[in-house]
Protein backbone atom coordinates (compact mmCIF):
# COMPACT_ATOMS: atom_id res chain seq x y z
CA UNK A 1 0.00 0.00 0.00
CA UNK A 2 1.39 3.54 -0.80
CA UNK A 3 1.11 6.95 0.66
CA UNK A 4 -2.66 7.94 1.10
CA UNK A 5 -4.11 4.92 -0.02
CA UNK A 6 -2.32 3.31 3.12
CA UNK A 7 -3.46 6.36 5.42
CA UNK A 8 -7.02 6.08 4.60
CA UNK A 9 -6.39 2.62 4.99
CA UNK A 10 -5.53 2.62 8.50
CA UNK A 11 -7.94 5.47 9.50
CA UNK A 12 -10.64 3.51 8.37
CA UNK A 13 -10.12 0.30 9.24
CA UNK A 14 -10.22 1.72 12.58
CA UNK A 15 -13.07 3.46 12.45
CA UNK A 16 -15.05 0.21 11.41
CA UNK A 17 -13.72 -1.67 14.37
CA UNK A 18 -14.12 0.88 16.75
CA UNK A 19 -18.30 0.93 15.09
CA UNK A 20 -18.06 -2.78 15.62
CA UNK A 21 -16.90 -2.36 18.98
CA UNK A 22 -19.19 0.87 20.01
CA UNK A 23 -22.54 -1.08 20.41
CA UNK A 24 -23.74 2.70 18.19
CA UNK A 25 -25.62 1.78 14.92
CA UNK A 26 -23.71 2.72 11.99
CA UNK A 27 -25.88 5.35 11.14
CA UNK A 28 -25.41 7.45 14.92
CA UNK A 29 -21.57 6.35 14.75
CA UNK A 30 -21.36 8.07 11.38
CA UNK A 31 -23.43 11.24 12.52
CA UNK A 32 -21.42 11.70 15.56
CA UNK A 33 -18.22 11.45 13.68
CA UNK A 34 -18.99 13.45 10.90
CA UNK A 35 -18.95 10.79 8.52
CA UNK A 36 -21.82 9.66 5.69
CA UNK A 37 -22.84 6.01 5.94
CA UNK A 38 -22.31 6.02 2.18
CA UNK A 39 -18.43 6.76 3.27
CA UNK A 40 -18.69 3.97 5.62
CA UNK A 41 -20.10 1.31 3.96
CA UNK A 42 -17.84 1.94 1.04
CA UNK A 43 -15.09 1.64 3.20
CA UNK A 44 -16.59 -1.04 4.68
CA UNK A 45 -16.71 -2.95 1.31
CA UNK A 46 -13.49 -2.32 0.47
CA UNK A 47 -11.49 -3.57 3.48
CA UNK A 48 -13.33 -6.64 3.14
CA UNK A 49 -12.23 -6.60 -0.63
CA UNK A 50 -8.62 -6.53 0.57
CA UNK A 51 -8.95 -8.58 3.50
CA UNK A 52 -9.40 -11.65 1.10
CA UNK A 53 -6.88 -10.98 -0.63
CA UNK A 54 -4.63 -10.89 2.67
CA UNK A 55 -6.58 -13.98 3.84
CA UNK A 56 -3.97 -15.91 6.41
CA UNK A 57 -5.33 -18.75 7.85
CA UNK A 58 -5.78 -18.52 11.77
CA UNK A 59 -6.00 -22.09 14.04
CA UNK A 60 -6.87 -21.84 17.62
CA UNK A 61 -5.43 -24.39 19.91
CA UNK A 62 -8.36 -25.29 22.41
CA UNK A 63 -4.80 -26.74 24.73
CA UNK A 64 -4.35 -24.78 28.03
CA UNK A 65 -2.02 -21.92 27.52
CA UNK A 66 0.88 -21.39 29.71
CA UNK A 67 1.72 -18.27 31.22
CA UNK A 68 4.82 -16.48 29.92
CA UNK A 69 7.90 -16.78 32.00
CA UNK A 70 7.83 -14.19 34.71
CA UNK A 71 10.67 -11.95 33.40
CA UNK A 72 9.20 -11.75 29.91
CA UNK A 73 7.60 -8.10 29.23
CA UNK A 74 4.82 -9.47 27.50
CA UNK A 75 0.93 -7.58 27.63
CA UNK A 76 -1.74 -10.03 27.95
CA UNK A 77 -4.30 -9.54 26.19
CA UNK A 78 -7.94 -11.62 26.89
CA UNK A 79 -9.76 -12.56 24.48
CA UNK A 80 -13.83 -13.68 24.20
CA UNK A 81 -14.19 -17.45 25.68
CA UNK A 82 -11.18 -17.65 27.46
CA UNK A 83 -8.60 -17.13 24.49
CA UNK A 84 -5.21 -15.05 25.36
CA UNK A 85 -2.81 -12.97 22.91
CA UNK A 86 0.59 -12.36 24.61
CA UNK A 87 1.73 -8.87 23.18
CA UNK A 88 5.67 -8.71 23.48
CA UNK A 89 7.20 -4.87 23.38
CA UNK A 90 7.82 -3.68 19.75
CA UNK A 91 4.91 -5.38 17.96
CA UNK A 92 2.89 -3.76 15.49
CA UNK A 93 -0.36 -2.06 16.81
CA UNK A 94 -2.27 -2.53 13.24
CA UNK A 95 -1.05 -6.34 13.13
CA UNK A 96 -2.83 -6.75 16.30
CA UNK A 97 -5.75 -4.65 15.52
CA UNK A 98 -6.53 -7.09 12.45
CA UNK A 99 -5.42 -10.59 14.29
CA UNK A 100 -8.02 -8.90 17.61
CA UNK A 101 -10.35 -8.42 14.70
CA UNK A 102 -10.40 -11.72 13.23
CA UNK A 103 -10.24 -13.76 16.29
CA UNK A 104 -13.03 -11.59 17.89
CA UNK A 105 -15.62 -12.56 14.87
CA UNK A 106 -15.83 -15.88 14.71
Amino acid sequence: MQGRWREAYVKWRGLIAEQSGSGQSVAVFCRDRGLTTGQFFAWKKRLSQAAEKEFVEVQVERTAAQAPKTHSRAVEVQLAEGRRIFVEPGFDPEHLRAVVAALETR
